[in-house]
């Protein structure tokens, strides 16, 4: 039986066969989320693929890497990804990193891993930092089961139809987000998903890290004249469960929900039916076509 390998030996490079691609998760803030096999394989590789070689550069001289770099990015990934096959089809060993935490989850580098799966190049993945997992660890929302969908698009009309097709998720969803996007996110999101409990994460491990926990409409009012800055990861709860862990049920009847709220808060029936949708856990549509079928099961 041939000697197991030492996790400590060398990366395996040509002698006549091909190279290697390695995946490597980088720290999303904190230099020192890192780990001694990434810093291992950076060193020892003979080439760093980076989303930003300036940026890149800051962690390898925090680490005396000395290892040569290139760029690697989503404008020019079409014409870069061939070539780095290429020079591992010839031996070499190159590390794809991103600017933060695990490259091709939301970032690029998918067309190079699949480059290299199609030409039986070895791709293997070092595991380190993600900003939606520490997130997601730290929110207090339920982690059996979850859902992360990356960056929603940017415009609004895709976006809520993005959305729409999540309203009935029984799982956290979690999302990356733009600052200066988040507040028509959350919005459309409430309108959408209807209230539910989110937490935003922002710059999680750096020095300002901070957490917002609460209910979409809470979230809003705390970010009413104090615009979002840094990374955001937006984790959306799913509807709420009672104590006996079922969900909550609402009234039978819509229209009973609707004029009580009516008489309650002095509104009329549009603004009440956003509110019973809220109430609800459902989108102000849905809410309008169970009013519509009851009306219809009446008459």
């Amino acid at each position: 039986m041939p000697e197991r390998a030492s996790f400590l030996e060398p990366l395996e490079t040509a002698n006549g066969e091909h190279g290697k691609l390695y995946v490597v998760g980088t720290p999303i803030g904190n230099l020192e989320d890192i780990t001694l096999r990434a810093i291992r394989t950076l060193k020892e590789a003979d080439l760093i693929a980076c989303e930003d070689t300036r940026r890149t550069q800051k962690l390898l001289n925090a680490y005396k890497i000395q290892t040569p770099t290139v760029s690697y990015h989503e404008h020019n990934e079409m014409t870069r990804a061939p070539e780095l096959v290429i020079q591992m089809e010839e031996g070499a060993s190159i590390a794809l990193v991103a600017d933060a935490g695990m490259p091709v989850v939301s970032d690029p580098g998918f067309r190079l891993v699949h480059l290299a799966v199609r030409h039986g190049i070895p791709v293997i993945p070092v595991p380190g930092a993600s900003a939606f997992v520490a997130a997601l660890a730290a929110s207090g929302l339920p982690v059996d089961k979850f859902r992360f969908l990356g960056f929603l698009p940017s415009r609004k009309g895709e976006r809520r139809r993005a959305l729409e097709e999540l309203k009935d998720a029984t799982r956290t969803l979690i999302f990356y987000e733009a600052p200066h996007r988040l507040l028509e996110m959350l919005k459309d999101a409430r309108e959408v998903l209807g209230e539910r409990d989110i937490v935003i994460a922002r710059e999680v491990t750096k020095v300002h890290e901070q957490f917002v926990r609460g209910s979409i409409g809470s979230a809003l009012e705390h970010l009413k004249g104090r615009p979002a800055k840094g990374e955001i990861t937006l984790l959306i709860g799913p509807h709420s469960v009672s104590e006996a862990g079922a969900a909550a049920p609402p009234s039978a009847s819509i229209i009973s929900d609707i004029q009580a709220v009516m008489t309650a808060s002095k509104v009329d029936e549009r603004a009440a039916l956003k509110i019973v949708a809220r109430n609800r856990g459902v989108s102000k549509s849905e809410a309008y076509r169970l009013l519509q079928a009851e009306k219809s099961r009446r008459n």
